[in-house]
């Protein structure tokens, strides 16, 4: 298992964080692949620090399903499978259609520009060459919306499918040819929201998320190929 990728150190963070968001980081962007093996011995070797923190940022890294326990052989990087994008997925539709819902009720005039200007930056954002900046940029705008709602609970539970999407997210806008579609979309979603039209501000986050399963879904099908 060659590893490429190098411990960042934080001051204000504990150890064990400051692992986990390395691997993390590291499972994202491709430098640890799907199906490679997560040995513990060699990534403290590397990263300088001892096997506990590598343990519990594994067990992390296990509860977000970027890594799986094989009985017998240890901790792998997850696959990114049509079944786990589709169920991950289903969960975010239902729940972004319920925050633009929301958001079509609540958001104020300040909401508005902030939305607007989300969506400037995204935009400005599109020509970078570090997909993890595209990826920030298009989280921060949806951010907006579900600040909009005024609904904490709902909030918490975008937040903690946030990570499980990511990947997901990361493949979409790997593809270039997907961000003039992407920019309508938010376009659309910002119109709907300020006209506060429930049934267009839902038809088109629907039609926003199923364009990534669709994307995606053919890319893992063209890479079985």
């Amino acid at each position: 298992m060659p590893i490429d990728f190098e411990v960042t150190m934080n001051e204000y963070l504990p150890l064990r964080d400051v692992v986990f968001n390395t691997l993390r980081r590291a499972i994202l962007r491709g430098e640890l692949k799907p199906g490679e093996r997560l040995m513990e011995i060699q990534l403290a070797n590397k990263l300088g620090v001892s096997r506990t923190p590598i343990r519990e940022a594994i067990r992390k890294l296990e509860l977000e399903g970027l890594v799986l326990m094989i009985p017998r052989k240890g901790a792998e990087v997850a696959e990114i499978t049509e079944k786990n994008l589709r169920d991950v997925l289903e969960v975010r539709c239902a729940l972004e259609e319920l925050a633009v819902q929301l958001a079509c009720d609540r958001i104020d005039k300040a909401g508005i520009l902030e939305l607007h200007a989300a969506a400037d930056r995204f935009k400005g954002r599109l020509d970078s060459d570090d997909i993890t900046q595209i990826a920030e940029a298009d989280e921060a705008f949806h951010d907006v919306i579900f600040k909009a709602t005024g609904n904490d609970r709902l909030i918490q539970l975008l937040n903690n499918l946030r990570e499980q999407m990511y990947r997901y997210r990361i493949e979409y806008l790997k593809k270039r040819e997907c961000h003039p579609q992407l920019l309508k979309e938010h376009a659309t979603i910002i119109k709907s929201i300020e006209e506060h039209d429930k049934d267009s501000a839902t038809q088109i986050t629907s039609q926003h998320i199923n364009n990534q399963v669709t994307t995606v879904v053919g890319t893992l099908k063209h890479r079985e190929e």
